[in-house]
């Protein structure tokens, strides 16, 4: 019983501990949500994916491989949660100047070229995101084009659904 009650105080102290790390406004939390959410919008997530997904965090915010396994496992849990995207991209928004929100736009782009193709569904959660994010749907193209050649090398992309 008392093991089972010490074990109770610590995941409820380590869940605070996440929170803080990565609370409901933090704008990685929000990028990271936005990340899983493009992966498993085809209904498909690939372990290719996961570690495109990993990588591009580690890279982007310079995070630990603790904090990086937490940001995803929370990502996960929010776009889960999530009843649409403008909870994240109000975030965005609001605690990011337009050249950031580009960024999150590539970034985006980055996951949907992981599995070497692009899903229907992919490039249209990207139009919407950018449509929130106040991203010219100019921008949102060059920055897909940008990410195609870069990722032609490795993976030649082709379309999974009707395009």
């Amino acid at each position: 019983m008392l093991d089972a009650l010490k074990k109770f105080f610590k995941d409820l102290s380590s869940d605070h501990e996440e929170a803080v790390r990565f609370g409901e406004d933090d704008e990685r939390l929000a990028v990271a949500a936005l990340m899983f959410h493009i992966i498993a919008v085809d209904g498909d997530v690939e372990q290719q994916e996961l570690d495109q997904f990993k990588q591009v965090l580690q890279q982007q915010y310079e995070l630990t491989e603790d904090d990086t396994q937490v940001l995803m496992r929370l990502a996960q849990e929010r776009d889960e949660e999530a009843v649409d995207l403008y909870g994240f991209t109000s975030v965005l928004k609001r605690k990011m100047e337009p050249e950031q929100r580009l960024k999150v736009i590539e970034a985006l782009w980055e996951m949907v070229y992981a599995d070497g193709s692009v899903h229907e569904f992919e490039d249209n959660t990207i139009w919407r995101v950018a449509e929130l994010l106040g991203v010219s749907s100019r921008d949102r193209m060059q920055l897909k084009q940008k990410v195609a050649q870069r990722q032609k090398g490795s993976n030649a992309p082709h379309p999974k659904g009707n395009q």
